[in-house]
């Protein structure tokens, strides 16, 4: 069991859950509930680690307070490969994870979709809960507002577009890599089509292609759907998915798998905007090295807030409208505070950042007396 990094705000409670029958195990990491229950999805993954998962919900700590919501920072994660196991077995694994969090959920944690958990799983959590406050990112059918309407993607777009202009780059001339191309790159992609802007390379779990002239955006779409992977895409190189990173780009977005960007490759990043669709792309010291070198970087809890922001729409019984629109308004102010802050006081984004939403989780704490 891997040993935490306990500070003045936590992490609160560390619970792991086993269930030999089914073969479920798993862990929920609540980091901190002084602003409400802690918030924050279930990722299944083979190599999913309590330690990474503490890291996700200290993020998810500092997202929900930087987008001012009543939540707190938690997240958990289910130790199963979803690839070599029949649907059958995982909603099983699902439902015993359901009932083993039960003790927590949803008092002091509150779940969501994550990597290889979407609104099917999110139904069986709910239904196995016996609450409907327990879990967001339901089906439509349940009053849920399913991640799968883009909201993440959206939020990662209008970040993206909001550094643009810090950064003094046009999108709609710029050429762009995505990595991922699941349910938060291709919606990423979506919204920066519609801007006008042009993808240049793409990744997914099979690899990175890459045409300098651009990406035939619905072409891509075509044959992701058709085939269930972007590599198949004919007018485009081919490549290993770690060679997205080294693309000669203006503007690159993660949106997948964490702990990408490493000291073996942040020298060879060439883009000069990086914005973080996925959660902890790169630790500190890495982002510290490309604003080093003049790289724009957007943190994760700044530019991937809009899954949660939707989570509190769904939460107090919003629209799909009222969704879009909250996470619009909330998403650009977040992201131009920070980076203001983070010129004005010349330090890096992550620094400012994390400034301002540890110190309303400190205020907070002191007010209801858990510091």
């Amino acid at each position: 069991m891997a040993e935490f990094a306990y500070d003045e705000i936590g992490p609160e409670k560390v619970l792991y859950v086993y269930n030999p029958k089914e073969g479920m195990k798993g862990f929920v990491v609540i980091d901190n509930t002084a602003f409400g229950p802690g918030k924050g999805g279930t990722r299944m993954t083979p190599g999913v680690t309590s330690e990474e998962v503490f890291r996700l919900a200290r993020t998810m700590t500092l997202k929900n307070a930087l987008a001012d919501l009543p939540f707190g920072g938690a997240k958990s994660g289910i130790v199963a490969d979803p690839r070599k196991i029949t649907p059958e077995k995982k909603a099983a694994i699902v439902e015993a994870f359901a009932e083993a969090l039960k003790v927590v959920s949803p008092e002091q944690y509150v779940s969501a979709p994550d990597i290889n958990m979407g609104e099917k799983e999110m139904q069986i959590y709910a239904e196995t809960n016996g609450s409907m406050k327990s879990v967001t990112g339901k089906p439509a059918s349940m009053g849920g507002l399913p991640h799968e309407l883009g909201s993440t993607g959206y939020g990662v777009f209008l970040a993206a577009k909001v550094a643009a202009e810090f950064a003094g780059i046009d999108l709609t001339k710029s050429k762009i890599a995505i990595e991922g191309f699941g349910n938060v790159g291709s919606f990423v992609a979506k919204f920066l089509h519609k801007e006008g802007a042009t993808i240049h390379a793409v990744s997914d779990i099979n690899g990175a292609i890459y045409n300098e002239k651009g990406l035939d955006y619905e072409k891509l779409v075509k044959v992701s759907e058709e085939t269930g992977t972007i590599y198949r895409y004919g007018d485009a190189k081919k490549m290993y998915d770690r060679e997205l990173f080294e693309l000669p780009v203006d503007v690159l977005i993660t949106a997948a798998v964490p702990n990408v960007i490493k000291s073996d490759n942040v020298n060879k990043v060439k883009a000069k905007l990086l914005v973080e669709g996925s959660n902890i792309p790169m630790k500190t010291h890495i982002e510290r090295v490309l604003h080093e070198r003049n790289v724009l970087v957007v943190p994760d809890f700044v530019a991937n807030a809009g899954g949660v922001i939707s989570s509190y729409v769904e939460y107090i019984g919003g629209t799909k409208e009222e969704m879009f629109k909250t996470v619009k308004e909330k998403i650009e102010k977040n992201t131009k505070t920070v980076l203001e802050k983070a010129r004005d006081e010349k330090t890096y984004p992550r620094h400012a950042a994390r400034e301002i939403a540890l110190d309303r989780v400190k205020e907070q704490c002191r007010k209801c007396g858990k510091l």
